[in-house]
């Protein structure tokens, strides 16, 4: 058995001083990550209640709008209601004399097309009284034009033509007036040699009408001048 060697064991010994030094780093390493986990914590709770404030912040923008809807609407309400005598008075006048104006307007509509209905209706009664009366206007102007007619049958055929002239009937149709196929019918086309143009040479028919609209025809004999 060997000798034991004090000095050699007390050299082998680790020194107290690295022990030290080891056992310190790891105690930071611990207390920084319970740091860590401190802060961690820390950031979680403050999302936490920036997210709880967040949703109290809109809840009470979306109540206090809401109130104030409500308040407006109760605003318009009590307006109305505390309207005076007066200012009621006037706005019940003032929705009167919109519904008059606007009925007003109706009837002079309902005038003015009652009034075209009446004038439209007026020139057909005097239409069908004429084209009625048109073989006996023949006759008559046949008669007049060949000198057999007495001052007693003169005297009814004036009478005849003014009351055609009271209700606008026009008599149209001349010998040696310029031909117009809008309100001539020609019957025969006689040539002429000292024509220029085509002329009503002979008024078979008198040819009526009332304002621009034709009811008649002339019935003419047109001269026209030799190709």
């Amino acid at each position: 058995m060997s000798d034991f060697n004090k000095d050699e064991y007390l050299n082998d010994l680790p020194d107290m001083d690295n022990l030290s030094g080891q056992a310190a780093p790891a105690a930071g390493a611990s207390q920084e990550s319970q740091n860590n986990g401190d802060s961690a914590a820390s950031a979680t709770s403050d999302s936490a209640d920036s997210a709880a404030t967040s949703e109290t912040a809109a809840n009470a923008a979306s109540s206090e709008s809401q109130e104030n809807g409500d308040a407006a609407d109760g605003a318009t309400q009590d307006g109305e209601d505390t309207l005076t005598p007066l200012g009621q008075a006037k706005k019940e006048a003032a929705e009167y004399l919109e519904a008059l104006q606007r009925e007003r307007a109706e009837f002079i509509n309902f005038r003015n097309r009652s009034q075209k209905e009446q004038e439209r209706f007026r020139q057909h009664g005097i239409i069908d009284v004429l084209t009625a009366l048109l073989p006996a206007l023949d006759d008559i102007d046949r008669i007049r034009e060949h000198s057999e007619m007495d001052e007693s049958f003169k005297a009814v055929s004036a009478k005849i033509d003014k009351a055609f002239e009271k209700f606008g009937v026009e008599k149209f149709g001349e010998k040696g007036e310029d031909f117009d196929p809008t309100k001539h019918d020609a019957i025969l086309h006689k040539p002429d040699p000292q024509a220029e143009k085509e002329t009503v040479d002979t008024v078979v028919e008198a040819g009526y009408r009332i304002g621009d609209r034709v009811i008649r025809a002339a019935r003419v004999v047109v001269a026209s001048p030799q190709s």
